[in-house]
């Protein structure tokens, strides 16, 4: 419902709490439009009075931290001072550029970093991606690598794969290149951050998908329509596993030959360098092969 208010243009803004005098008309515009709804669903309508208490209650703690967020970063950037954003959920839950319909109600990509935050899209000169070695999803949607059986059930134990905020149990299967190549390129991503390579560890052979056939044509993208998303068949390359350990790896040297191809193996086919290489939940267990910070 926030989402929806926003873009009907019938949202409470932080602003609108420091004017008391037409609060009461643009809470009457909100209300109209909820309370319709909630009667037609046979819910008790919300009183204008108690939203009314509720928002001139807050108005005093929030209203300090109110501020031209715009003039803050480019003060900051002008000073030439870092700026890290960091963004929330995968390309393919973009309204406009994953899945839909099973998508998150805003943009999700990189670009909505420069957007929301009001700095110029010139501002941000480094795009980090975050993807584990394998690909993972929470509730429904096309799934092309999803594996539905003992791969994984190792991958979603190993992995200990459970959303942070339902606490449902993720989705597992391969990694999927196309997915990847396709977020590299919407997102303008000019490295990777690869976790989770440790869970890989002790397969007999590794799975990636490097294209799909649909209608028995061969593809490098995923098709936009939801009827086609769901016919896409995974095209995969097929690679050994490896018995030893990438579990506290800390350097390319003390990661097994067979690792260190998977990941070399996956950088060719997304089209970005593994700028970061995550080998265990521990901070420390990183490779960090660029970094983004260093001029």
């Amino acid at each position: 419902p926030a989402y929806e208010d926003k873009v009907g243009r019938r949202a409470i803004r932080v602003m609108d709490l420091a004017d008391l005098e037409t609060l009461p008309l643009k809470v009457d515009r909100l209300l109209t439009h909820h309370n319709a709804l909630r009667t037609g669903l046979g819910h008790p309508e919300v009183a204008h009075e108690a939203i009314m208490s509720e928002l001139t209650s807050i108005a005093g703690e929030v209203l300090p931290y109110m501020d031209r967020v715009w003039k803050i970063l480019d003060d900051a950037r002008r000073a030439g001072e870092r700026i890290l954003f960091e963004g929330a959920q995968g390309t393919l839950l973009d309204i406009d550029h994953g899945t839909y319909p099973f998508v998150t109600s805003s943009n999700t990509v990189a670009g909505q970093a420069a957007s929301g935050s009001g700095v110029g899209p010139g501002a941000i000169d480094y795009v980090l991606g975050i993807t584990k070695a394998y690909t993972t999803r929470v509730g429904e949607g096309p799934f092309p690598t999803e594996q539905d059986n003992e791969v994984g059930e190792f991958l979603g134990t190993r992995g200990h794969e459970f959303g942070t905020v339902t606490g449902r149990k993720r989705r597992c299967g391969w990694f999927d290149a196309v997915l990847v190549r396709q977020a590299v390129a919407v997102n303008g991503m000019k490295g990777i951050a690869l976790t989770k390579l440790d869970v890989l560890d002790g397969l007999d052979e590794i799975k990636v998908c490097t294209a799909y056939r649909l209608d028995g044509e061969l593809i490098d993208y995923l098709p936009a329509s939801q009827g086609a998303q769901a016919r896409v068949e995974p095209v995969y390359e097929t690679l050994e596993g490896w018995k030893g350990t990438t579990g506290g790896a800390r350097s390319w040297n003390d990661l097994p030959a067979q690792a260190v191809k998977y990941v070399r193996y996956i950088e060719e086919l997304i089209g970005a360098p593994v700028a970061m290489l995550s080998t265990s939940p521990e901070r420390d267990d990183t490779i960090l092969v660029t970094d983004p910070f260093q001029d």
